[in-house]
């Protein structure tokens, strides 16, 4: 074939895939589940990450962590059937790892998997009592299922276990909506008493959580911290659109005003990022209510 041939049909390929609706190429993507308001789910293409982490366990001396760095590469592309698997086979070898049963309930909440979660988080605590991470995630499963005041029990553990500012912030703000949802305005109030004026996250990621909590003190208004909508592909954006948008949601849902609070998780909800806990808490809200 002559090479001005084959670089025209080399551009003309270019410009077909590039004229593909975005629906289109997301329907190539593998499945990975399907949302409680039926919309399906998929995850993305194997990179380095997982290529790395798999050669690395597939020697003989794999260890429980191994196991658990595969699990996390996979979910960085949304892939967490794999990452549940993958913590599977190190429950079978590791039966009692704390870190396994950890990684595999937080893979299982982003799953909508929420029984199951709570199930592993919770033999996660026994096993290791003093891991945040393990409180933290074990709230975040009976969040999702309603279960807000037992919720509030795990986050307030979480929180006595903070080490860092960042810590502290991230659990005080699911501490206290999950009091607020719980109807325990007095308990709420009392988590932000710690939240002081000089606080501040070191970690830029957290932001949005000490957004949200001097939103709550009202230290910010609704408008100072309302998220500009993202850039396509920008996931970091996206994420604290998703976080700061349900934040100020259910601001106004447990304060009575339903009409203000659901356009905020509707426009969640129609994003990529469907593994955040902005998107699945408002996803589940919808579907609590589908007339809404």
């Amino acid at each position: 074939m002559p090479i001005r041939f084959r670089r025209l049909l080399l551009l003309l390929t270019v410009f077909a895939v590039a004229l593909v609706p975005a629906s289109a190429m997301r329907a190539q993507a593998a499945l990975e589940t399907t949302s409680l308001l039926g919309r399906k789910l998929y995850a993305q293409p194997d990179d380095a990450a997982i290529t790395a982490a798999k050669q690395k366990l597939s020697g003989v001396s794999a260890t429980a962590g191994d196991y658990v760095a595969l699990s996390r590469a996979e979910a960085g592309r949304r892939q967490y059937g794999e990452g549940v698997k993958a913590d599977t086979q190190g429950l079978a070898r590791f039966p009692n790892d704390a870190d396994l049963l950890l990684e595999r309930g937080h893979r299982e909440l982003g799953l909508r998997e929420f029984a199951a979660a709570q199930k592993d988080l919770q033999h996660a605590v026994e096993v290791d009592p003093a891991k945040l991470d393990s409180h933290y995630h074990l709230g975040l499963a009976f969040y999702f299922q309603g279960e807000f005041a037992e919720a509030a029990v795990h986050f307030s553990h979480a929180r006595d276990l903070a080490k860092s500012d960042d810590s502290l912030i991230d659990c005080s703000n699911w501490l206290y909506v999950s009091l607020r949802r719980a109807g325990k305005p007095k308990e709420a109030a009392d988590v932000l008493t710690r939240i002081t004026p000089a606080m501040h996250n070191t970690e830029p990621h957290l932001l949005f959580y000490l957004k949200l909590l001097r939103f709550y003190q009202g230290g910010m208004t609704e408008q100072q911290i309302q998220p500009a909508p993202p850039a396509p592909g920008d996931a970091e954006a996206e994420l604290s659109f998703n976080t700061l948008s349900y934040g100020i949601g259910n601001y106004h849902l447990y304060n009575g005003d339903k009409p203000a609070a659901f356009p905020f998780f509707k426009r969640v909800v129609t994003g990529d990022s469907w593994n955040a806990w902005g998107f699945i808490a408002s996803e589940i809200e919808l579907a609590r209510r589908p007339e809404r």
